[in-house]
This record gives structure tokens, C-alpha cells and sequence, in this order.
């Protein structure tokens, strides 16, 4: 009050924009520069018009690592206010980010804005871990948090650790990430790419049989070492959960992550999935085939390297016995 009236709210100054793209980008920069963010329009010509659930959910996490944030959303949820609040971050944390988008969806948006935090971040993360829309959580431990320790010198704790894999439908993955504070800034170079020296992968099994992996490595090596000697992919197998009676509640799947090193210390990376009716084989050679056209032009879409095959593992199986009875 003020001379016995009751002056109202300062006015919010809003940046504003439209439509769904380069939400978490928006998301992001609002957090870190302390700017309020309105955005319109978001998807009002959909089917199913108006703000995701995972965007829901990514809103619910960015609220576990703030304090003071606000967010409206109108009924129809094509209209979001964004209010950020100060990033303190904090220990046991913890968030299930659901199955409609991957745990890496997630940590692309926890990750810069964390290192910014009062407090180093210890961040348990549930869902899926691997798939083909977004990147893996092997990409982020191999590539993003080595980039980070290199280039910003961020390295008293940085880590994360996957306890289970996941994959879609049924998700139930759950990855441990810790994220100490960057204290300063450098400049970063990344106009040489250099020309790759070695090739570093894991190919992970999921309540499938183990040689599944096998075959996955087999056909990845079979590529590149008509390039390059180093190659080393090592696999790694998860039962799930069937030891203790929850075998439904996992579902099956394999993939692969490769990162190649070049000689001026970049790391590039890529990702494979399975899908429905894929085999191994196909899988470690799709990993090669990238759809030039797959650029996406929304935070919807990402790179997408894998592509759809629609043998499996008994065809191949009766194509090398018609093979053997020919050559017979």
C-alpha cells in the first residue's frame, strides 16, 4: 500500500512468440536470462491442438530444478506464460518423464541450464533411454559430458550413470545424472572437424538373446573397417525384469551408439533403435544410411538414422538354408 491505496502488480514485460518450434530452445534461453516468455498459437491448426504432455512434463522438471517459476496455460493450452524462477538445483531430485519422448529429450534442456545452478545437481531421470526420435543417453554420457569437461573445464563430479535401459512402448529405464557448477566460460572452436582416427560404440540387448548384440557388432565392423583399424564396440546385455516378476512391464528391443574421435579431439556420435520387425543385421547397417532429407525444421523432430526393415531373423535363417541346398 501506498498512501492508503493498494497499488497493483507491475505489469510483465513478455518476449512473445508463436507457434511450437524450438520450444525447449525458448524454454532455455527465457530460464537463463531471466525473461519472461509468452508463447501463442501453439499448434492451433492440429488435430489435437495445444501444448504436449511431455511438454507438460518438461515444464514439471524445469519446477523440481527452480523455485519461484510460474507457468500458465490457457483451457485450450495453445496460449503458455512462462515465468522463470532462479535455478538452484539441489540433490535427490528425481522425475518420470513418461514414454512419449525419451530421457535425452530432457537432459538437452537440464544440462546447460544446471550448469548454471546454486547447487550441483544430482538428478535421477525415469523413462525410455534409447530410441529413434531423440538422442540417446549413450550419446550424452560419451559425447556432451566429455565436450563439457574439455571445453569449460566442468569435471569435480560430472557424471552419469545408467542403471537400467528402456525402450518403447513400456519405458522403465532410469539413468543417474550429476552435474556440478560451471564457474567459467570459455571460447570454444569447433571449425576444424578434423578426420577420424578410432571408433568407440555399445550395442545393448533387452530381453532379447544376447547374440543379437553379436550380430549388431559384426555388422557394424564389417563397414568400417574398410576405413579404419581402431574399431572397438563392446555390447551390453540387460535381462530386464523378470527376476523379480515384473517381466511385462519391460518390453524388448536392442540398438547400437557409435562415436568416432577425430584427430582434432571432435566427437561425433549417432544412434539406432530398433522398431517393429527390425533385425539386427538391417539395424547395424541403417546406422549407415541417413536420410539426407531428415532435417527437422520443429522441436518436434530430430535426426532421424535409422530406417525401418521388414525382415527378421527367421527369414534370414530360411534364405541361407535355400542357399546351402542350391549350392548343394
Amino acid at each position: 500500500t501506498f498512501h492508503g491505496r493498494v497499488l497493483d502488480a507491475m505489469p510483465t514485460n513478455y518476449v512473445n512468440f508463436k507457434g511450437a518450434a524450438d520450444l525447449r530452445m525458448r524454454l532455455i534461453c527465457a530460464t537463463l536470462g531471466g525473461r519472461a516468455l509468452r508463447i501463442d498459437d501453439i499448434r492451433v491448426n492440429d488435430q489435437n491442438p495445444g501444448v504436449r504432455d511431455y511438454e507438460a512434463s518438461l515444464l514439471r522438471l524445469l519446477d523440481k530444478l527452480t523455485n519461484g517459476m510460474k507457468v500458465e496455460i490457457n483451457e485450450t493450452g495453445t496460449t503458455l506464460k512462462y515465468k522463470p524462477g532462479i535455478v538452484t538445483g539441489g540433490r535427490r531430485i528425481s522425475h518420470d518423464c513418461g514414454t512419449a519422448r525419451a530421457i535425452g529429450y530432457f537432459l538437452e534442456v537440464v544440462i546447460p541450464i544446471c550448469l548454471f545452478a546454486k547447487k550441483p545437481v544430482d538428478l535421477t531421470l525415469t523413462g525410455i533411454t534409447n530410441d529413434e526420435t531423440d538422442v540417446s543417453v549413450d550419446t550424452i554420457r560419451t559425447v556432451t559430458l566429455p565436450m563439457i569437461k574439455r571445453q569449460f573445464g566442468v569435471d569435480d563430479g560430472l557424471a552419469l550413470t545408467i542403471v537400467k535401459r528402456g525402450v518403447a512402448p513400456g519405458g522403465a529405464g532410469e539413468i543417474n545424472i550429476k552435474l556440478p557448477i560451471a564457474k567459467e566460460l570459455k571460447n570454444v572452436d569447433w571449425t576444424d572437424e578434423g578426420m577420424v582416427k578410432r571408433v568407440r560404440g555399445v550395442a545393448f540387448t533387452l530381453r532379447v538373446s544376447p547374440q543379437t548384440g553379436n550380430r549388431l557388432v559384426d555388422a557394424s565392423r564389417g563397414v568400417l573397417n574398410d576405413f579404419l583399424p581402431d574399431v572397438y564396440i563392446f555390447t551390453d546385455h540387460h535381462p530386464g525384469d523378470a527376476k523379480n516378476g515384473q517381466r511385462n512391464k519391460t518390453s524388448p528391443g536392442f540398438g547400437l551408439s557409435l562415436v568416432a574421435e577425430t584427430t582434432s579431439g571432435c566427437l561425433l556420435s549417432v544412434d539406432c533403435a530398433s522398431t517393429s520387425g527390425s533385425a539386427a543385421k538391417e539395424a547395424g547397417h541403417s546406422i549407415w544410411q541417413v536420410d539426407e532429407n531428415s532435417g527437422s525444421s520443429s522441436d518436434e523432430d530430430s535426426d532421424d538414422y535409422s530406417q525401418e526393415s521388414g525382415s527378421d531373423d527367421d527369414e534370414e535363417e530360411e534364405e541361407d538354408e535355400e542357399g546351402s541346398d542350391e549350392d548343394e
